[in-house]
């Protein structure tokens, strides 16, 4: 089912419920903060190994946060920076909305179409029992992807646009899968912030 709106959306789901903005910012805002986080980000380009294959991850990433506990996926550890004057002005927007306090942030550059980000789930144990996850979108549209484990009809996608803040609430880390596939369009870069709270195991 493709999800598309111009207004806000509110979605439950088995097992999940996701609130979605796409207006959440205006569009020059939106488009300073893009050039500020493309220019002021010291950016990762990591290995990731794969079914026993290792290969450059098929984007860019950063890690910022308020402390210095690291975050661990996909045998790649990240050690948090922390968070600039633009990304705190963002996270506290994020947060008076959501009413929801963040600590981490990972921050995910997709370069052009044949960048992307495969099936996963956002449930490493220092993210808690049932992570609120807030998603914010900068530049290109990308469509993200997401399906049920076990119930096969709950398959979805949602285009995530310049300026668009998506809320991903309740179980969705445990039951539900998420991507971010590749196009062979040609396409302009995006930047993608996924504000998350990590806690001391």
């Amino acid at each position: 089912m493709d999800l598309f709106s111009t207004e806000k959306q509110h979605f439950k789901l088995p097992n999940a419920e996701l609130i979605y903005i796409p207006n959440f910012f205006n569009t020059q805002e939106s488009d300073n903060y893009l050039k500020s986080i493309k220019a002021e980000t010291d950016w990762q380009h990591d290995n990731i190994t794969v079914f026993g294959k290792t290969y450059k991850q098929p984007r860019l990433t950063a890690l910022f946060g308020d402390t210095d506990q690291p975050y661990s996926y996909s045998n790649i550890t990240m050690y948090p920076q922390p968070f600039t004057s633009t990304l705190q002005s963002i996270k506290d927007k994020v947060e008076d909305f959501s009413e929801e306090k963040f600590n981490t942030l990972l921050i995910n550059l997709y370069r052009d179409g044949n960048d992307s980000n495969g099936w996963h789930a956002d449930n490493e144990k220092e993210l808690g029992i049932n992570p609120v996850i807030a998603s914010v979108s900068f530049g290109e549209a990308r469509p993200f992807h997401f399906k049920h484990r076990t119930i096969k009809q709950e398959r979805h996608k949602l285009i995530l646009e310049h300026a668009s803040l998506l809320l991903m609430k309740g179980e969705m880390q445990h039951y539900w899968l998420h991507q971010i596939a590749k196009t062979k369009k040609e396409i302009q870069p995006r930047i993608n912030l996924t504000f998350r709270k990590l806690i001391k195991l």
